[in-house]
């Protein structure tokens, strides 16, 4: 469930007509509903309630604006992190450092000693050499860094190739089979308290089965460490839950989730961690955008729209499907390729679909993209860089600004020797 509805023909978020924040902010410009977020971080956190100690850690590679960290921060959400720019989002936004976890596959030295100035609750280990070089920064500092050792189980996750995370050819964690030795080292360092195991295999994901096989081997490592007298407090389980981008998608709820983690976890008697990113913050936001033209296709017309790949890389990037809707709809329909006007043939958000009618002017919305959405946003072909608005009830705030080429352009130099 979102908050972006038709009422008396106009879509809006929350109680804002869209239109009205188009004409006052400029379009493209992404819109966050407050209510929806809310609800969605509530539902999650309240179907992992069946669980006896659970850490949640917003996953902020999937939105990072400050405003929706504010929110999630005051719904007890911790931050999991990949890199020190992150961190500083999460700081910023109230988070408490022991209540962020550090991941990531390539951690510089600046980033773990950041870390560990920080306080930050928990590394996750994504190698042995990556472990050895945190302990020595820490045991410098005289302190013991807090981590967890990212183990690929080798799962299919069955999601895209390039949201999958827990195949062994793939660049994150452990093997599986060096795990337990991996760990039984890292234990053995001053510097590092290895206090558990973390595993994340993909994102998006529409069946429970892949995540439950990976917790399966999960526990019987977590087993195989205990009997070798090593400490396993803490299992982090990662995310990956998926949201419906069509309609006629369906997706396993939390609640739904929050029962297969009960079941596969009954015996384990440590706090489990999760990562949610999508899940939360999906379908809490759209990209509005204006209609420039519509042109004459070979097949079928083009509906030219000012968004483009630069602002919303999703479809470029992994032919991702998003719901493309009127502000005002007429009820009227039509068959289009719905495209950006950046010169690559990628900028296409949508091929030959049925889509509401419009024209040049009209307003439209990218659905569900609130996740992987501004995060991922550029300014290639010198465009500016999206703005972000936050809607809460009646009013709205813009929490992020469009940076405009100018700006950009201030920001480099031609040296001397060219002038």
């Amino acid at each position: 469930m979102d908050h972006f509805q038709l009422k008396h023909g106009i879509l809006h978020a929350e109680d804002v007509p869209i239109d009205r924040i188009a004409d006052e902010v400029g379009t493209p410009v992404y819109i966050y509903s407050h209510a929806t977020l809310t609800r969605h971080a509530r539902v999650f956190r309240d179907a992992l309630s069946i669980l006896p100690r659970v850490h949640l850690a917003f996953a902020v590679k999937s939105n990072p604006n400050l405003a929706v960290l504010k929110v999630l921060q005051r719904e007890g959400y911790g931050a999991d992190v990949v890199s020190e720019g992150e961190m500083r989002r999460a700081l910023a936004a109230g988070m408490r450092a022991q209540d962020i976890v550090f991941s990531g596959v390539g951690k510089s030295a600046a980033e773990l000693a950041a870390g560990l100035e920080a306080g930050i609750g928990q590394f996750n280990l994504e190698s042995e050499e990556e472990g050895a070089e945190l302990a020595a920064l820490a045991a410098a500092r005289g302190i013991r860094a807090v981590a967890a050792l990212r183990v690929n189980p080798d799962v299919e996750a069955g999601t895209h190739a390039k949201i999958s995370t827990g195949k062994a050819e793939n660049k994150f964690g452990v093997s599986y089979e060096r795990a337990a030795e991996i760990y039984a080292r890292l234990s053995a360092l001053p510097g590092i308290e290895m206090r558990g195991l973390a595993v994340h295999i993909g994102s998006q994901l529409a069946r429970l089965e892949p995540l439950r096989d990976a917790f399966a081997r999960m526990g019987e490592l977590m087993r195989l460490l205990r009997g070798q007298g090593l400490c396993v407090t803490h299992m982090d389980l990662g995310g990956g839950l998926g949201v419906p981008y069509r309609a006629d998608e369906t997706f396993p709820s939390p609640a739904e989730y929050a029962a297969m983690v009960a079941e596969a976890t009954r015996d384990w008697d440590v706090t489990l961690m999760f990562e949610p990113g999508r899940v939360i913050a999906g379908n809490t936001g759209v990209l509005v955008t204006r209609v420039i033209r519509v042109k004459a296709g070979v097949n079928c017309p083009f509906v030219v729209v000012d968004a483009a790949m630069n602002d919303l890389a999703r479809p470029a990037l992994y032919d991702a499907w998003h719901d493309f809707v009127a502000v005002r709809p007429s009820g009227r329909r039509m068959v289009a390729s719905v495209v950006g006007p950046i010169c690559e043939s990628s900028d296409t958000f949508a091929k030959e679909r049925d889509i509401d009618a419009v024209a040049a002017g009209d307003l439209a919305v990218f659905r569900t993209a609130g996740a992987y959405g501004a995060t991922m946003a550029n300014t290639y072909n010198s465009r500016p860089l999206v703005p972000e608005v936050m809607v809460d009830g009646s009013r709205y705030a813009i929490v992020a600004d469009r940076i405009d080429p100018a700006a950009i352009l201030a920001a480099e130099h031609v040296p001397d020797w060219l002038a």
